[in-house]
């Protein structure tokens, strides 16, 4: 989610909160982009963080504390010297913009008292930290903005300060009903769109919010909206803006059941229903976990990417191997017709007559007539020599391509399999028997001494419902046969999405009676953990663990069974509860 306007109202209530009149003690830069202000409040000690990175512009209070650079940059120098010992009287945000300003009070060098005006602008690629004096003017600031980068304002010392209104947006906290009609319902572009598009500080995240909460559909066109549904939206906006002015915010977070983050905001999202919230006592807390949890995942994606590449190319070459012995296999099929003829020409050679190009004779098969091309220059004993060896030879290319295929075929499930682990990684352990297992099956070359294993810390995904019961989700494929066959007892049961790869769910029953609920949710835990996780629905198999079977010499994850139950269920877990063991 963009750094919205909410989003740091939120922040300045959080703010104003623990540091007016707090004193600030220290100001570090560690970061080219990044101020780290340690402030001493009635209430404690604070750390407020501050960074106007074009990629992510941040503003948070932090328990945690950063590394200061040997030589102090002069921009932090500049602070040190007019604010350092100054208290914070004031943190304010202009209407609903991305910026706060902090008022600060501070003795100039001849003992007066005086105000300056550190303001924080998070606008993305335009962010900034701008230091101003009593009267809006530049003292210095983080980046600083000539005319030859931007047209619309310079940020120099000496240059006044002020907010640009390049897009002529109007102020959410302020408009009236018939201002917000015509600015929402002539654009011609998406409801959503059109929302955003005309409100300061409103995100397209909270623009389908509105919508969502208006039961309006956000890509419809904003032209088409009927009057009853504009005066709807209007109330909606309306309420929401109220919360935003009551400051009745409700930080949290959305992720997925893995702990993939979906969203945060500072309020509720009611579109975000079938995925798990967590909800934090502050913006800080929200602003910090969440991108900690993101980056978590960015990494464990960028560490994946060199296995990622491995399986893909590997894929794509099974793929096409595949395909080529299908074709080759197609060939084979004639091998039925040349026994027919080699038969046939041993039974009515005698009447082939010499130096003949075909012999039509009665098939005694079906008592229709057969035509047989012949080589003119072989007799008929040696046409029908050449016919079966020709079906020999076809035979024998068919009984052995079978067996190739079979190989292909169990490679293709293998890397389909690794593919799709990789995809629910979420940790650099989950990646080392994902590693091993394209290692061993030669995929990747084996480093260090043969037989060496590596110590392996990663765990199954363990679960817990409502009613109580447990259930064992397996990482990769090596767990899956872990929980399977070593860790699950006869009388358990066994899930699994059926044909598509994906973990093994291991639902212990410790002799109880298992409720349809609970199966469903073993199921729903089969699905998501699955190729099928996208798709609306996903189909299940299921049976006690007592009828599953590994085949000699079978790939690792790779199991059979003969009787089963099957479901079709949604692949959502989100009331259930991730077990930390």
């Amino acid at each position: 989610m963009a750094f919205d306007g909410i989003t740091v109202a939120a922040l300045v209530k959080e703010l104003s909160d623990h540091l007016i009149d707090a004193r600030i003690s220290k100001i570090i830069q560690p970061e080219n982009d990044a101020l780290l202000v340690t402030c001493k409040a009635a209430d404690g000690q604070h750390r407020l963080y501050l960074s106007a990175s074009a990629s992510l512009p941040l503003c948070y209070l932090t328990p945690v504390n950063r590394q200061a650079p040997l030589t102090a940059p002069n921009f932090c120098m500049l602070l040190r010297k007019h604010i350092g010992g100054g208290r914070i009287r004031r943190i304010t945000q202009p209407g609903l913009e991305r910026i706060i300003r902090f008022e600060i009070e501070h003795l100039d060098e001849m003992g007066d008292l005086c105000t300056k005006t550190l303001v924080v602008e998070l606008m993305g690629k335009h962010s900034n930290i701008i230091f101003c004096d009593s009267a809006d003017q530049i003292i210095d600031s983080i980046k600083h903005i000539s005319a030859m980068t931007s047209s619309v304002r310079e940020v120099l010392p000496g240059r006044t300060y002020f907010i640009p209104d390049t897009q002529s947006k109007k102020d959410p906290l302020t408009v009236q009903e018939s201002d917000f009609r015509q600015g929402v319902f002539t654009r011609p572009m998406p409801l959503s769109k059109a929302l955003y598009s005309t409100f300061t500080g409103i995100s397209p995240v909270i623009a389908e919010e509105l919508c969502h909460r208006a039961g309006l559909d956000s890509e419809r066109s904003a032209l088409a909206v009927s009057e009853m549904e504009q005066i709807h939206l209007y109330h909606i906006f309306s309420l929401l803006i109220e919360e935003v002015k009551e400051a009745a915010f409700s930080p949290r977070i959305y992720a997925k059941a893995d702990g993939e983050p979906v969203e945060f905001s500072a309020l509720d999202l009611s579109m975000y229903h079938d995925v798990r919230a967590a909800q934090f006592d502050t913006i800080s807390e929200v602003l910090q976990t969440y991108y900690e949890m993101r980056d978590k995942v960015t990494r464990i994606r960028a560490k994946s990417s060199d296995l990622r590449h491995i399986t893909d190319t590997a894929l794509q070459r099974t793929v096409r191997k595949l395909e080529l012995q299908e074709k080759q296999m197609k060939d084979t099929a004639k091998m039925d017709k040349y026994q027919l003829y080699g038969e046939m020409l041993h039974t009515y050679g005698y009447d082939a007559q010499p130096g003949a190009k075909e012999l039509t004779v009665l098939n005694y098969y079906n008592n229709e007539e057969l035509t047989i091309p012949l080589d003119p220059t072989l007799s008929a004993s040696e046409n029908a020599k050449r016919y079966y060896d020709r079906y020999t030879k076809l035979k024998r290319t068919a009984a052995a391509l079978q067996v190739q295929m079979e190989t292909t075929r169990a490679d293709l499930a293998q890397l389909e399999s690794i593919q799709t682990f990789l995809n629910m990684a979420l940790n650099e352990e989950d990646l080392v028997q994902v590693k091993e297992e394209l290692t061993q099956a030669g995929y990747i070359r084996a480093k260090g001494p043969a037989g060496k294993k590596r110590k392996i810390v990663s765990r199954p995904y363990h679960y817990r419902n409502a009613d109580g019961f447990d259930f064992y989700v397996g990482k990769n494929n090596f767990q899956n046969d872990e929980l399977t066959f070593h860790f699950a007892s006869g009388g358990d049961w066994w899930f699994h999405s059926k044909g598509a790869p994906g973990s093994h769910v291991i639902l212990k029953t410790d002799g109880r009676d298992i409720p349809d609920s609970t199966f469903e949710d073993a199921a729903r835990l089969a699905g998501y953990y699955s190729a099928q996780r996208q798709a609306g629905k996903a189909e299940i198999d299921y049976v006690q663990k007592k009828e599953v079977k590994k085949p000699n010499a079978a790939k690792p994850g790779f199991v059979v069974y003969y009787t089963n139950y099957s479901m079709v269920i949604e692949p959502d877990i989100s009331h259930l509860t991730l077990v930390d063991d």
